[in-house]
């Protein structure tokens, strides 16, 4: 089904994701894994890939990057981000993210101090 080109949307979690739609999700730093299963078909043989993860590590590090430091699985694939603080939209020409909704309760300046990435908002946000 998926390498064969009959599915629209691709929903996966991530470990970092770049602004001009980069994905990592596949190798945790420091762990033994056996190989990249499944995921970079996920990306490569759908239309569109939309990526739901928390903002932040663990250590109050972005998850959303300028570009990622991980292996990648798939390059230019994620459309969409969806964090626990907000909603990104990945710009087709590839020049950044445009922040298209808040989670209640959190502010612009809130996602600014924990969002590498280059971004902008849309209008009527905030």
């Amino acid at each position: 089904m998926i390498r064969g080109g009959h599915i629209n949307l691709s929903i996966l979690g991530a470990m970092e994701v770049a602004e001009n739609g980069d994905i990592a999700n596949w190798m945790i730093p420091g762990k033994l894994v056996k190989g990249m299963g499944g995921a970079m078909d996920l990306v490569a043989g759908v239309k569109r890939v939309v990526v739901v993860m928390d903002h932040a590590n663990k250590h109050g590090q972005s998850k959303v990057l300028k570009s990622c430091t991980l292996p990648l699985t798939g390059t230019g694939v994620v459309s969409r981000i969806i964090t626990d603080l907000c909603v990104f939209d990945v710009k087709p020409d590839g020049t950044g993210l445009e922040l298209i909704e808040l989670a209640e309760g959190v502010t612009l300046e809130e996602v600014a101090s924990k969002t590498e990435a280059t971004y902008t908002v849309a209008p009527g946000v905030g």
